[in-house]
């Protein structure tokens, strides 16, 4: 499960990153009770996953983009009955402290390797992209966490930006495929770009050929918005767009180790995660105005099976 939980903040001002406003005397009025229905909602979802009846379980894999910290992370997901989940965390650079935070369940997978790598800009810094290996019943298998830069301002000012960030991907993509071109991995995250887009399109090669992925396994990622009818992950300018994704090398196409079939992918929603007209996301917050809402993303989720 991949998702961005808008702005996880703590109360506190902790003077190195830019995160005043996320104080109870901060522009945005951040009290320990906003914090406390912040943590709420994210449980909620996470345990509506379990009860829904495609999955009936937690997910074993779960990334979020937008914390502030490990520790604050682990509270939150300490709240949730029946699991226990460890974390594996990485400070980025980010100037507003926000990090990508990754779950597993210890339970069922196993943890290798990981590692955060650094997208070299020549600005404003931005998020690490996280790297973790697990095993699945002896199975290996690989997560590519991203949070790319956003789009703020001007798309076209800042797509280099992305190109910056999708080019340390496809590095780390040749890596482990290099090894083993048949390796089961899973590229995910908020990458600010649509499939269209040339980071996504040219440099990481997403296509929705699922044929195209299997033939040429070291080139190209199947885009699992492939096909996909429901609506998108985030609303902006009266549409729904599919800025998040999740995004599979051919190895999770065959049928060895993990497998994900063109149906194993959704958008994951309920009614109270949209807005009272049902329209987007009910956000924790619209345009620095405070509405007590869930995200402004809606997350993603990949079911996958396990084929000795």
């Amino acid at each position: 499960m991949w998702w961005n939980i808008e702005n996880l903040f703590d109360t506190s001002n902790d003077g190195q990153t830019d995160d005043d406003d996320f104080t109870p005397t901060g522009k945005l009025q951040w009290t320990e009770k906003k914090l406390l229905l912040k943590q709420m909602r994210i449980r909620h979802v996470i345990t509506a996953v379990e009860a829904h009846p495609d999955y009936q379980k937690y997910p074993d894999v779960l990334a979020c983009a937008e914390v502030e910290n490990q520790r604050l992370f682990e509270e939150t997901l300490s709240g949730i009955q029946g699991i226990n989940y460890k974390a594996i965390y990485y400070e980025s650079s980010d100037p507003r402290g926000i990090d990508i935070a990754l779950a597993y369940n210890p339970k069922t997978l196993r943890a290798g390797a990981s590692k955060a790598y650094t997208v070299p800009l020549a600005s404003r810094r931005t998020r690490k992209i996280i790297v973790a290996s697990f095993s699945a019943a002896g199975h290996p298998f690989h997560v590519i966490l991203n949070h790319w830069p956003s789009r703020s301002f001007d798309t076209g000012w800042t797509e280099p930006k992305r190109i910056a960030a999708a080019t340390v991907v496809r590095h780390i993509l040749d890596s482990l495929l290099v090894g083993n071109p048949k390796a089961d991995i899973v590229a995910m995250g908020d990458f600010n770009d649509e499939a269209s887009n040339s980071s996504l399109k040219q440099v990481l090669g997403s296509t929705f050929d699922a044929e195209s992925v299997k033939a040429e396994s070291r080139k190209l990622l199947y885009n699992c918005w492939s096909g996909y009818e429901d609506i998108g992950s985030y609303f902006f300018n009266n549409h729904w767009q599919q800025i998040d994704h999740i995004l599979l090398t051919g190895g999770m196409l065959d049928r060895l180790g993990l497998h994900a079939s063109k149906e194993s992918f959704r958008c994951f929603w309920f009614a109270p995660m949209l807005d009272e007209n049902g329209k987007k996301p009910y956000a924790t917050y619209e345009k620095r105005k405070y509405k007590g809402g869930y995200s402004d993303h809606l997350p993603l989720i990949l079911k996958t099976l396990i084929v000795n």
